[in-house]
């Protein structure tokens, strides 16, 4: 039996906090067997006590797809009793060192893994500040990277599986599509994180979906009826609270932009995550920025969070 399903039976039987560990139930995703665990629910903060960002999408009882690899979250994945072998892709909404800064433990631990086959890493493309997916990957595995003692897995034949990077297009109106094995479909278009590269993902298998914003402002609307019409599940990211403005602003979404966005999309479950200090202790106010738009239900992520 895989540690995470045991690890949630002994929970629910043991009738703990249910902060820790909540399981909710949208018919689709269940008939699907599609569910949504927090790996990480902060940011980049020291002094948050939380992983950073990143979720992992099990199909049944395996590992499927992991969207983000913040720091800490390595440890978390080993700790559900997630198998490396068992994922499809690796998808980034950008590469903030918050965001991304994990994968070389994650490349590093596979090698203990019997991992067999390639492994997709897909994110945004570069722009003046930040590199593409396919070269950051360089720059940390590379002849020249800072890992260069692990470049056997971006080339073929040197290790058991290759990471194959993939750039999404960040063009106004571009959306970039991808099919995975046992019926996955990801959809990725770019959003708005001020001057960053940045996309939201939506995965989707039958009638069951989930939604990723990534950081941002959505000043420029992209996370519409594109990515989240109709999702089952909903992460959108709490950064900063009601009535900011300035950089701060233009970098993420308040609660009630948040709350709109819900709404429009009828969204079913909308699951707020990426807490910062000037947000974490604040659910009552962002709740309320919410409440004002949106009327279904809202989970504040957790650790090891599941959501189905």
């Amino acid at each position: 039996m895989p540690l995470r399903f045991l690890f949630l039976m002994l929970m629910t039987l043991a009738s703990l906090n249910a902060a820790a560990l909540e399981k909710n139930t949208t018919e689709d995703c269940a008939h699907e067997s599609l569910t949504l665990q927090v790996l990480g629910s902060g940011g980049p903060e020291l002094d948050d006590g939380l992983d950073g960002s990143s979720y992992l999408v099990w199909l049944g009882p395996n590992a499927a797809v992991l969207v983000d690899t913040g720091p800490g979250s390595a440890s978390r994945f080993g700790e559900v009793g997630a198998r490396f072998e068992t994922l499809e892709a690796i998808l980034y909404s950008h590469l903030h060192v918050d965001h991304s800064a994990d994968l070389p433990a994650y490349v590093k631990g596979s090698f203990f893994t019997p991992r067999d086959k390639n492994l997709l890493v897909i994110g945004p493309d570069g722009n003046k500040i930040m590199p593409s997916t396919s070269e950051f990957l360089k720059r940390l595995f590379g002849a020249e990277g800072a890992f260069s003692y692990l470049q056997g897995y971006l080339s073929s034949g040197k290790e058991s599986y290759v990471l194959e990077g993939i750039d999404v297009p960040l063009s106004k109106g571009s959306v970039f599509n991808r099919s995975l094995p046992n019926g996955l479909n990801i959809t990725a278009a770019p959003v708005n994180h001020g001057p960053i590269a940045a996309i939201g993902w939506r995965i989707q298998k039958g009638d069951c979906s989930m939604v990723f914003s990534g950081d941002t402002s959505n000043k420029d609307g992209a996370l519409s009826a594109l990515l989240i019409q109709g999702t089952d599940i909903f992460v959108a990211h709490n950064a900063v609270p009601e009535g900011t403005k300035g950089v701060a602003r233009n970098l993420h979404m308040p609660p009630s932009e948040i709350g709109k966005l819900a709404a429009q999309a009828n969204v079913r479950t909308l699951v707020l995550s990426h807490f910062m200090n000037r947000t974490r202790n604040n659910k009552t106010e962002t709740l309320n920025a919410i409440r004002k738009f949106y009327t279904g239900r809202v989970i504040f992520a957790e650790p090891l969070h599941i959501v189905q």
